[in-house]
Formats: C-alpha cells, sequence, structure tokens
C-alpha cells in the first residue's frame, strides 16, 4: 500500500510541475499570413523645386524694335502667336551691334565684344549649354545653313553666320552640339532640353523683310508649337537688339504648353532671359545672370 501510494503521489506531483512549466510559442503556419506591422505615416513625396518645361527650343532673330513687329500686318504669324504667348512688354536687349547679345544670352556676359568680330576664341568660360550637359542635360544649336556639324567657319556662301552663333566660340563644349538646322528632329520629343534655332541672315530679318521672316518662322515652327502646347513645352522667340535705337527695345515672347499666356511688364533683359531659363532646369546663374532678375510668374503648373 505504502509503495502504491508513494507512486501516486510522485505522479501528481509530476503532472503539476509539467502544468507549471512555461510551454514554448508554436511556430506559425507558413501559410498564415504574417502579423501586421506597426502603422506609421506614410512619407510624403518631396516635389521637384520648381515646375519646368520638358523642351524649350529658342529662336533669336534680328535688329527689329518691338514696335516693328507687334501689329504689323507684315507679321501675322508671329502676331498670331503673341495672342496666346507670355509677351514681356518692357523687354530690351544689352549691347549693339549683335554679337554681344547672343554672347550675353548664351553665357551672362559679352566677354568684353563690342563688334561682329569671328573668329572669337572664349575658351571655358561658364555657359548655359555646359551648364546643362554639366547636370546630365541636353543642349544643341540648330543653325541654318550651316555646312556640317562642328563647323567653326565665321560664314557661309548661304548666309550662315557663327557671329549669330555662340556656342561656336566656346571650347568646353563639344563640336556635336553645333548642328545645322536640317538635324532638327521631325520628332520633336526627341529634341534636346535646351535648344537654339537660328535662321540665315534672311530668315533672321536682318538682311530680309519682315514678312519673310514671319513666313520663315510660320513654316518652320508651327509644327513645334502645336506640338509644345500638349507636352509641356516651350517656344521662345526673341531678338537680338532693335534697329540701332538708344533704349534698344525688343520682342520677347514665350509660347506652349505651361505658358501662362499675357502681357507682362517685368523689365527683362538677355541676362534675365538667361536667368530664367537657368532657375527653370535648377542651374547656378553665371555671369550677369547671376544678379538679374528672372522671369517670374509665366508657368501655369
Amino acid at each position: 500500500m505504502r509503495t502504491g501510494l508513494g507512486l501516486a503521489i510522485a505522479a501528481a506531483v509530476a503532472a503539476l510541475t509539467a502544468c507549471g512549466a512555461p510551454q514554448p510559442a508554436s511556430a506559425p503556419s507558413p501559410l498564415s499570413p504574417p502579423a501586421p506591422a506597426a502603422t506609421t505615416a506614410s512619407p510624403t513625396p518631396v516635389p521637384s523645386a520648381k515646375p519646368r518645361p520638358d523642351h524649350v527650343l529658342v529662336v533669336v532673330l534680328e535688329n527689329k524694335a518691338n514696335t516693328q513687329i507687334e501689329g504689323n500686318p507684315a507679321a501675322p504669324y508671329l502676331n498670331g502667336l503673341m495672342a496666346s504667348s507670355a509677351v514681356m512688354t518692357t523687354s530690351r536687349a544689352v549691347a549693339h551691334p549683335s554679337e554681344p547679345n547672343y554672347l550675353a544670352l548664351f553665357s551672362g556676359s559679352t566677354h568684353g565684344v563690342t563688334s561682329d568680330q569671328c573668329p572669337l576664341a572664349i575658351g571655358q568660360a561658364p555657359n548655359l549649354g555646359r551648364q546643362l550637359l554639366d547636370a546630365g542635360l541636353t543642349f544643341a544649336g540648330y543653325s541654318e545653313d550651316l555646312p556640317s556639324v562642328g563647323f567653326t567657319g565665321c560664314s557661309s556662301a548661304n548666309s550662315y553666320a557663327a557671329k549669330h552663333s555662340p556656342w561656336v566660340h566656346f571650347g568646353n563644349l563639344p563640336a556635336t552640339v553645333n548642328q545645322p538646322a536640317t538635324a532638327l528632329p521631325a520628332d520633336y520629343a526627341q529634341l534636346p532640353t535646351v535648344s537654339f534655332l537660328i535662321p540665315n541672315l534672311c530668315h533672321d530679318m536682318h538682311d530680309c523683310s519682315v514678312a519673310t521672316g514671319d513666313a520663315w518662322m510660320r513654316d518652320h515652327l508651327d509644327g513645334y508649337v502645336r506640338w509644345a502646347r500638349e507636352h509641356n513645352s516651350v517656344l521662345l522667340v526673341t531678338f537680338d537688339e532693335d534697329d540701332n535705337h538708344s533704349d534698344n527695345r525688343i520682342l520677347t515672347f514665350f509660347t506652349g504648353g505651361p505658358i501662362k499666356p499675357g502681357r507682362y511688364a517685368q523689365p527683362v533683359d538677355h541676362y534675365g532671359v538667361l536667368a530664367t531659363l537657368e532657375d527653370w532646369y535648377g542651374l547656378p546663374r553665371v555671369g550677369q545672370a547671376a544678379t538679374a532678375a528672372p522671369i517670374t510668374g509665366i508657368l501655369g503648373h
């Protein structure tokens, strides 16, 4: 009896000990969904610093005051464009004659140039083309009647003039950015981020009439304008200088998808236009663009 009672007591103690011992957690079934993570706030997307156009095409015409274009029946295409553009009503060039203005627009400096001299070697000076390339963006200059890609001569028999193609004068740009106008892509989505299109000496109104230049603009730019309105891109039209008056008032306007049409009284010159392009693409301002007032309020998104 004692032996049997002892065995019963031992069994009872063992059972109680087992009940009180900690049990290992069972492993979750591989088909069970994982436990939900603690709820945290979703990170807020960081917006780009500023809205910017996908493409900007810059066209520079020649030697006309704003009053020679605005309201002129010989320029129906340009006046039609202005009706749906941001028109800068107080726009001025920075010098006479032509070449210093192109240099100012492209690099923020006239580099001491006071004539239309050529050849002109500016070397490694900062410029818009180099800035765009260094930022991982793209640039090209398209010139009508340029004889070949990378041509460095001063002129051609067909009215090309290097004085109107400022990128030619900078040694820190590859020759491939210097393109004939015939190389401008038919598929506008393939255009560089920023590009210039320079008509020849007739079509830019330098040697030929306002009507001739206006017709050239219609024939060569209207397709791009229509495309730009639907593809967040911009056409910028300006003049190098006026017809040699002291106030140097010129026409400058922007048209395209992101542009808010209207007439803007903000004073602007070539340095301010350069500052505007640099601001749009997050580039540091070079030369006198650093202290120029950029154009504001014309982008509509």
